[in-house]
């Protein structure tokens, strides 16, 4: 069973008017990039409680998590409420394996992530660790509109540090903007669109795909890539060419 500790909100960013992350301080057991914690708050007498990815390095004490304000949601809606010097409850350690361990060899590593499941990317980015083995990485950031990149200028400082090793590219689907392809992921690998804006074949023999986000995104992306370009799903018993993290 999950041991909870409190934590304590230290600050809220407001990205838009359904996108905010939340920076918390709280005793947490060390993790690795990639994984995630859950939070709760009590409502109504009952423990309400959600998985989020940590954003944050594992260095940083600063723990962040990104998180969309769903309506009619149980949980998001107070998260989104709370305010510096609030409480609120976190697992003490965390869980998954969306871990760069987990990932086999290959030359070129794509990050897909659409909305709030950036984090894990960037937490793992941020760290730095394992990345040596990979001769290109392409991070690829998908949302609606543009103004719900919240991180890109991160993103851009990361691409800048790596020096050339990382390429980021955003995608936005319902409006047209300077320097993102538009349209939906899928579609952009099965026209070339993605490959060709960053200069690199996304294939079986060199690269391997972490897709992280919307249900529909990751499987229709997998069966895109399964059908076309010949990958098949990562398990620990069968290398594969892809590795995915489910929320919900």
């Amino acid at each position: 069973m999950a041991e909870w500790v409190t934590g304590e909100v230290v600050h809220v960013e407001h990205w838009t008017e359904s996108l905010f992350s939340l920076i918390v301080h709280a005793p947490v057991s060390p993790f690795t990039a990639g994984q995630y914690a859950k939070l709760g708050l009590e409502i109504e007498g009952e423990r309400i409680q959600r998985a989020y990815s940590y954003v944050n390095a594992p260095r940083n004490e600063n723990l962040e998590f990104y998180l969309v304000t769903v309506p009619e949601g149980k949980l998001s809606p107070p998260l989104h409420n709370l305010q510096a010097g609030d409480n609120l409850m976190i697992t003490k350690d965390a869980a998954g394996f969306f871990v760069l361990d987990e990932i086999p060899e290959c030359e070129t590593l794509w990050m897909l992530a659409t909305g709030t499941a950036l984090g894990p990317y960037i937490s793992i980015l941020q760290q730095g660790e394992g990345l040596g083995r990979f001769k290109h990485i392409v991070l690829v950031h998908a949302v609606r509109f543009a103004r719900d990149l919240s991180y890109l200028p991160q993103m851009l400082e990361l691409q800048q540090h790596y020096n050339g090793k990382l390429q980021v590219q955003t995608v936005v689907s319902r409006e047209e903007v300077p320097g993102s392809l538009t349209g939906r992921v899928p579609a952009l690998i099965a026209d070339g669109s993605l490959e060709a804006a960053v200069g690199l074949r996304l294939d079986a023999e060199t690269g391997h795909v972490m897709l992280c986000g919307n249900p529909q995104m990751v499987r229709d992306t997998q069966q895109l890539l399964k059908d076309s370009r010949d990958m098949r799903k990562h398990l620990r018993r069968k290398p594969g060419h892809m590795t995915s993290e489910h929320y919900w």
